[in-house]
């Protein structure tokens, strides 16, 4: 007996679609988790549910390229369960995991772990990395054509050194070889020194120890020399330097295989946001200086970045408490990132159809994925938000395990009011 199918008729909202140049009021129809129009209904089409998007804006489904999840390994932090459905609540419909879980995704047991929990919630789908060398320490390579094979859309050491620039080349090599884009956090570890915040006039008067734009520029130099030596396809991960954004933006002109993303605290707080010991500004990389941030929103402007995501990093109460240098980095930006990014169209610093770009298809391409984007006959992941709400971000309005973040108490735009994955509702606000 062939199975039911469903259909679903999203009416009169304003459709933006950058991979296909469509920003238009339109009806969108989906059946059985794919597009099948815009505009005009096919014949015989009849919805089984139909949402009111009139006065809304109707876009892909957002992908995060970062987000850490905490599953497996620490539960107590949050889960797959619970982050899933805050990306849904937030617009986002694909997430990707970076390796440095417990255990590590440097075996495809764990890849396939991540996909079967990710599916039994239902929320959002999950993609993962998968390590570049075994257990991320930087010294033996890890086994790429099986992780490639199970399913890992790229590779990384994540945040973790590689012992010596001659293994790094050796890994970069065998990644190209399986045509497999390796993602690079640019910090040069023996420069970072174990710092935790930029170093600068406000570190030296807080007493912090400094981690100086050198960690992230000398990386990027040594990590765009490799890159050209190997012919690798390669991501830079987090840029927060100005002069960083500057070489990147170089190497492309010249033809080099590399993207970058910038993660969104990095484009609305500096290291001035440390000054009363703020622990939920202690980020790694550090927050940088004004004039860092008008760059990387330069730089997002003008397409040298492709991509914003929330590098979201969910903590319990307790890892936020202590002295500054003594407490976890990272904030959770997952329930933020739509809103955030609406902030930057309300401030002029970008359009609405580049800021879609930046979190639909431009993640997308660089992660290799057939998402982000309406065109007839894709798989049907769609975000309504209305962009005249507003709403205020704290503890009672963020749906991640992890409340970690400096934005709490901001009044920030945009609300999704339905989240739909592969045709899918998965999310309607009440």
């Amino acid at each position: 007996m062939p199975a039911t199918r469903t259909s679903t008729l999203i009416r009169g909202g304003r459709v933006i679609d950058p991979a296909n140049s469509v920003d238009a009021v339109l009806d969108l129809c989906i059946t059985d988790g794919r597009v099948v129009a815009l505009g005009a209904a096919p014949e015989g089409f009849t919805p089984d549910i139909t949402i009111d998007a009139v006065d809304h804006v109707v876009c892909p489904g957002l992908i995060d390229i970062c987000a850490r999840l905490r599953e497996p390994g620490q539960e107590q932090k949050a889960t797959i369960e619970s982050e899933s459905l805050a990306a849904a609540s937030g617009g986002i419909t694909t997430l990707c995991c970076p390796p440095d879980t417990n255990p590590i995704i440097d075996t495809p047991a764990v890849t396939e772990f991540i996909r079967l929990r990710a599916e039994a919630a239902g929320h959002a789908r999950i993609v993962t990395l998968g390590a570049l060398t075994q257990a991320l320490a930087g010294e033996h390579l890890s086994e790429m054509a099986a992780l490639r094979q199970a399913g890992c859309v790229g590779v990384s050491n994540a945040l973790q050194p590689m012992i010596n620039p001659l293994v790094q080349r050796r890994a970069l090599e065998y990644a190209a070889t399986f045509d497999l884009t390796v993602f690079l956090y640019p910090n040069d570890h023996w420069l970072a020194n174990n710092g935790c915040a930029h170093e600068g006039k406000v570190a030296t008067r807080l007493g912090l120890r400094g981690i100086p734009e050198a960690a992230e520029t000398a990386a990027v130099a040594r990590d765009l020399a490799l890159i050209e030596q190997t012919g690798v396809r390669a991501h830079f991960c987090r840029l927060t330097t100005g002069r960083a954004v500057r070489m990147l933006a170089r190497a492309q002109f010249d033809g080099a295989p590399v993207t970058a993303d910038v993660a969104m605290p990095y484009l609305y707080l500096t290291e001035m946001d440390i000054s009363d010991f703020d622990t939920d500004c202690h980020l790694i990389p550090p927050l940088r200086t004004l004039e860092d941030r008008q760059q990387l929103r330069d730089a997002l402007q003008q397409g040298t970045i492709t991509a914003v995501c929330s590098d979201h990093q969910p903590h319990e109460a307790d890892a936020k408490l202590g002295p500054f240098p003594a407490t976890e980095p990272g904030i959770s930006g997952l329930d933020s990132l739509l809103s955030l990014g609406l902030r930057l169209v309300d401030e002029n610093a970008l359009e609405l159809p580049d800021l879609i770009q930046r979190l639909t298809t431009g993640p997308a391409d660089i992660l290799g994925l057939p998402y982000g984007n309406l065109g007839i006959g894709m798989t049907a992941d769609v975000c309504i938000f209305d962009p005249a709400d507003s709403w205020q971000l704290d503890n009672t309005t963020m749906r991640s395990h992890g409340h970690n973040t400096p934005f709490a108490g901001w009044e920030i735009p945009g609300r999704v009011t339905h989240t739909l994955l592969a045709g899918k509702l998965v999310y309607t606000l009440k």
